[in-house]
């Protein structure tokens, strides 16, 4: 047996690993899903289990969900900066990905269940609702993430221009967590440990960064 068949044999077990690792992160991330789609089918109050006003449980849910896997995500490379599990960036497309996800059916629960396709007063509502036009514009900020996440769209833009685009991020996360506290209305808790975690994430980042330049420290 030759080194190079040895070499690729021994490999085959790490291959394994990383793909079911994958398959089972892509799979927990579809549970908030599966689960929201079984509450629809449960009986319950209001006819349902999403309760009294299924189309405002639904959006909410979706929604929260949605920041969760943007905070996650935004949270891959601190932890790999800090613990070295150099073995969770693998996950960072995938879990920005969901994010994407997640808030496109938020975006869509709006459309379709609330407003009903009624463009004018979705119009109305971004130019006149402030915690709207705050989430609409994060939505905005990011469709050229979750398009440019292929590993050939990193290739066109080259690894410079792709890393400058996607610090959007950077400006996404607070928008939305402050889309999240304007839409609960008045000073709440979980709005503001949302947006204490997305603080440290990006001052983590920040004060890698400040280090890692030359003659730092």
């Amino acid at each position: 047996m030759t080194q190079k068949s040895v070499s690729g044999a021994a490999s085959r077990p790490g291959n394994f690993r990383r793909a079911a690792s994958k398959v089972a992160v892509f799979i927990i991330c579809l549970m908030p899903l599966a689960w929201v789609i079984w509450l629809a089918f449960t009986p319950g109050v209001g006819g349902s289990g999403l309760g009294p006003n299924p189309q405002e449980f639904l959006n909410r849910f979706l929604g929260d969900w949605a920041l969760r896997f943007l905070l996650i995500a935004l949270a891959v490379t601190p932890i790999r900066m800090l613990l070295r599990w150099n073995w969770v960036f693998r996950f960072r497309r995938m879990l920005g990905l969901y994010a994407f996800f997640y808030v496109s059916l938020h975006l869509t629960s709006y459309v379709v269940l609330d407003k009903q396709f009624f463009w004018d007063e979705i119009w109305s509502d971004i130019v006149k609702r402030t915690f709207i036009t705050v989430g609409m514009a994060s939505f905005v900020m990011l469709i050229p993430l979750a398009v440019t996440s292929t590993a050939g769209m990193v290739k066109r833009l080259g690894a410079n221009r792709w890393r400058r685009l996607h610090q959007i991020v950077y400006l996404i996360a607070p928008l939305a967590c402050l889309h999240f506290f304007m839409m609960r209305k008045g000073v709440q808790l979980e709005p503001m440990i949302y947006a204490g975690i997305a603080t440290v994430l990006l001052m983590i980042r920040i004060w890698h960064r400040f280090r890692s330049r030359p003659g730092a420290g």
